[in-house]
């Protein structure tokens, strides 16, 4: 089967638990990939396998256009455990010290004070 650079996902595999991390509206930026990789690691405690997805949304209607940067998480049910929602409060946690440190370290950029 020849590879393809686009195609359609007719069913797509829907996450047992999905955390979205509004970090442009508050950096004003993207996360760095070396940010990305702090996150791993603060993540790491808390679950076994997870994926980390650096969107950058664009969207449009007549009327206007809209852009929005996120940090989403993403856990399978595999590894979400018997209690997804205890999961994904505690994901929601450690990404806002995450975002809020990011934000932090580099304050010429954002607005955001860590509450640590």
């Amino acid at each position: 089967m020849e590879e393809a650079i686009a195609f359609i996902v007719r069913e797509p595999a829907k996450p047992a638990v999905e955390v979205r991390v509004n970090f442009g509206v508050f950096a004003g930026r993207n996360a760095t990939q070396a940010e990305i990789d702090d996150l791993a690691r603060a993540l790491n405690d808390e679950v076994e396998s997870f994926a980390v997805l650096a969107v950058e949304r664009h969207e449009f209607s007549g009327d206007s256009e809209t852009s929005l940067r996120q940090v989403v998480i993403e856990v399978t049910e595999a590894y979400a455990g018997p209690e997804p929602e205890q999961l994904a409060e505690r994901i929601v946690q450690r990404a806002e010290r995450w975002a809020a440190a990011c934000i932090h370290d580099r304050a010429d950029l954002g607005e955001l004070e860590p509450e640590l």
